[in-house]
């Protein structure tokens, strides 16, 4: 084969990785992630509206009218109890192409009483990460867990600077009522203790602890302004406890300390307990709370606690 016929083979093949192939590789991706993002909305419009469908207004407090003719709650009545405009949430049901935000998430997970992994589910299809200590534990080693287990019969737990319980022992979990009653997404002492009724019979000096861990958190957003899970916790705080929104506008500020504090155990009654916080991390605010009695009779009335919590696990 002479030179030119060379010459005419390389240039009518094909050549690898030419420019139009590129561009149309680089033209697929984008339209594959936009049917991907379009399917995802779909889903979550879907999965929105039975979940609205399956609730009674008598269950989320609302009366029930004498008009209703579709099963459920209204869109309307959801955007309400989310504190979300009625058009952006028809437009959610309606797959538009709208951003939301992880606060808003948590609101309509709350409004339609999601569980757990209806939870999980809608922050999925949504593409968001959900950043309540229930979606995600992290740093609680199996070490961790066994120390917690072993100073028992004294109530200890883990938290972080955003006063998320991310693991506890069995006393702790009755030491203001039954923890493990609490939805895990709950599980979170500033919300306990200003919304909870049962945390607020057990602790002595409620007005005085509510003011301190108000003045504690603020302290410790400074160094967390722009993360969501910060602002989603001030905004429900704010919107679910009047007391709280005192607090919060003094804008007081102080460091963690080591104190006594005194309980109302509903189950063994005065308690009297030095509160310790052992930290595991200063960066993050993780660490290790504990308690331990100041006097002999709050110690027999701990072991007392710890042997009830254990039958109950038996």
């Amino acid at each position: 084969m002479t030179t030119s016929a060379h010459d005419a083979v390389r240039a009518t093949a094909p050549a690898r990785g030419t420019a139009p192939e590129r561009w149309t590789a680089r033209a697929t991706a984008p339209a594959q992630a936009n049917r991907s993002a379009g399917i995802r909305r779909s889903e979550l419009a879907v999965f929105l509206r039975s979940r609205r469908e399956r609730i009674s207004p008598e269950q989320v407090g609302l009366p029930h009218g004498a008009r209703r003719r579709t099963p459920g709650l209204r869109r309307e009545e959801v955007a309400h109890l989310s504190a979300v405009g009625v058009t952006w949430y028809t437009w959610l049901e309606q797959a538009r192409d709208i951003q939301v935000s992880v606060q808003v998430l948590d609101a309509l997970a709350r409004a339609l009483l999601l569980d757990g992994s209806e939870r999980a589910h809608l922050f999925q299809l949504a593409g968001a990460v959900d950043p309540t200590p229930a979606a995600s534990c992290t740093g609680v080693t199996p070490a961790l867990h066994q120390m917690l287990r072993a100073l028992e019969p004294f109530p200890a737990c883990i938290q972080n600077s955003r006063y998320d319980i991310l693991a506890y022992n069995r006393t702790y979990a009755r030491l203001m009522g039954d923890l493990e009653a609490v939805p895990p997404e709950d599980r979170n002492c500033m919300i306990l203790v200003y919304t909870h009724p049962e945390w607020r019979r057990s602790i002595v000096h409620l007005e005085e602890t509510r003011r301190l861990m108000a003045a504690k958190l603020r302290a410790s957003m400074a160094g967390h302004l722009g993360e969501p899970a910060w602002k989603m916790l001030v905004k429900r705080l704010t919107a679910e406890s009047a007391e709280f929104r005192a607090n919060w506008e003094r804008y007081e500020v102080v460091d963690p300390r080591t104190r006594t504090k005194q309980f109302l155990n509903p189950y063994v009654g005065f308690l009297s307990l030095d509160h310790t916080d052992l930290w595991l991390n200063r960066e993050t605010g993780a660490r290790m709370v504990t308690y331990t009695p100041t006097d002999e009779e709050s110690r027999e009335r701990l072991a007392e606690l710890y042997a009830l919590a254990s039958a109950g696990q038996d």
